[in-house]
């Protein structure tokens, strides 16, 4: 459709300068908190476009912040450009090409995400001055939302506590509202303690550590026919104990990451594990230590803004995707099995279309699909401020989240468009919010009810600091 709005039309006279920060992103792929070229770029485009920037925020080097506008409401736009291991991927192709390298890739498509939240501030920022409105909007540039928690850290130091209302994006095969639904998790390390020996000549003398991770995993498997069935845990070891069998292992590392749908529920399970744990070194005579890397919190919804993102959404209309959009949409699904593709239209609630490699409607707010069962830091941001996400069109139907095929479609046109996209939705929410004062009280009323039983606690033990270092683990 043509857009007639003005902030949509400021979207559009900003993008080229955000997709191309969003594709050298893609091409500098770092992982948690090792962000520090992704950073220097967007620090290049807040400079560009004259925000005034905060930078490492919550004692986080790749963590920034930038402002523009005077007094009236504070609008923060949440960005990530975090990567992942494992995904790296030639673009552009439909066959699993990994480049040369250390292996990371952008397989959820945070390049998109933190380029495309920046577009949105940017329209905004320029709308404020264009009109003489009162008004701030900010850009958060986080990063380590994959198993880091940088938000909640954030959270916890009090980066958000002047903002109004806060607004997010992530990419997906529909344009749609966030259905707001995640699980809280935490992160944890499994220390054991036991004895070395020789594994031949005096195993009586050995206490393994090994064996100790290995009976808490046994330990474990067994609690999970026990445990509510929207929980999950996993886990992986960060040092097995060497790499010679005739030694016993003295000490050892697994790793756990538990999740629940809520903070409560997660405390209890925690304590649970903590015990299986306590039982393994029991019976292995060693000891366990514990140290927490990370935790977040469940996303809180928000109704009042949820409604004025559809409203966006239905009056933009869905991604102006071609042709040759939609072919090389479909040989991305040529990659990807029938129940990948029927998936994807449940987990959204709507019914399974075939022969339709990407979004051409805009899901309704009332479809309900299958709960999300990730986690992210948003949520402990979603506790302090009425909070609000989109889920940008970016890929084809199918594509699973964290694999090569997401890497391969992020420096594609589609994905450009489906980002501008989101920025005209979420740039159009900002600006409902700082025309309409009421929008922001109800909003702020709808958290106050949603939290007035279970007041925000930041799951972050008060000691902990960010894991600055967790991406050399």
């Amino acid at each position: 459709m043509q857009n007639t709005e003005e902030i949509w039309r400021l979207v559009d006279d900003n993008q080229q300068a955000f997709i191309e920060l969003s594709d050298r992103v893609w091409e500098m792929p770092e992982l948690a908190y090792a962000e520090v070229r992704s950073v220097a770029e967007h620090k290049k485009a807040l400079e560009a476009h004259g925000f005034r920037i905060t930078e490492k925020l919550a004692g986080i080097p790749t963590a920034i912040m930038g402002e523009a506008g005077e007094d009236g409401p504070v609008i923060a736009i949440l960005g990530e450009y975090d990567a992942l291991p494992g995904l790296s991927q030639e673009a552009g192709v439909a066959e699993h090409r990994p480049l040369p390298g250390d292996g990371s890739g952008h397989g959820c498509g945070h390049n998109l995400l933190g380029a495309g939240a920046l577009l949105a501030a940017t329209a905004v920022k320029d709308y404020l001055a264009k009109k003489g409105i009162k008004g701030r909007v900010r850009y958060y540039g986080c990063p380590a939302e994959e198993g880091g928690a940088a938000k909640a850290f954030m959270v916890r130091e009090g980066c958000f506590k002047d903002v109004d209302i806060a607004i997010s994006w992530h990419p997906a095969p529909f344009a749609a509202v966030n259905e707001a639904k995640s699980l809280a998790n935490t992160r944890i390390d499994f220390t054991f303690t036991g004895r070395s020996s020789h594994a031949a000549a005096a195993p009586h003398l050995g206490r393994s550590a090994l064996d100790a991770i290995e009976l808490m995993n046994v330990g474990v498997n067994y609690m999970r026919e026990h445990m509510p069935s929207e929980a999950r845990i996993h886990y992986a070891y960060l040092d097995a104990g060497g790499i010679a069998p005739n030694v016993v292992q003295g000490k050892a590392t697994v790793r756990y990451l538990i999740r629940a749908s809520d903070l409560p529920m997660l405390q209890g399970l925690v304590a649970r594990v903590r015990k299986v744990a306590d039982g393994a070194a029991l019976m292995t005579e060693t000891s366990v230590s514990t140290k927490v890397v990370s935790a977040v919190s469940n996303l809180l919804g928000n109704l009042p803004l949820e409604r004025a993102m559809q409203n966006n959404l239905e009056r933009l209309g869905p991604p102006p995707f071609d042709d040759e959009d939609r072919a090389f949409a479909a040989e991305i699904q040529k990659t990807l099995s029938d129940e990948d593709i029927a998936s994807a239209f449940k987990r959204m609630g709507v019914p399974v279309r075939k022969g339709v490699p990407l979004a051409d409607e805009i899901i309704p707010l009332e479809a309900k699909g299958a709960a999300m069962v990730g986690s992210t830091d948003v949520g402990d941001v979603s506790w302090v401020v009425p909070t609000v996400q989109a889920r940008g069109a970016t890929y084809a139907i199918g594509t699973p989240g964290h694999s090569w095929q997401l890497t391969a479609q992020g420096q594609s046109p589609l994905a450009h468009k489906g980002m501008v996209h989101v920025a005209k939705v979420m740039a159009g929410v900002a600006v409902d919010a700082l025309q309409d004062p009421q929008l922001i009280e109800q909003a702020k009323a709808d958290l106050a009810a949603r939290t007035a039983e279970t007041p925000y606690a930041c799951p972050l033990p008060d000691d902990l600091s960010p894991p600055i270092k967790m991406a050399q683990v």
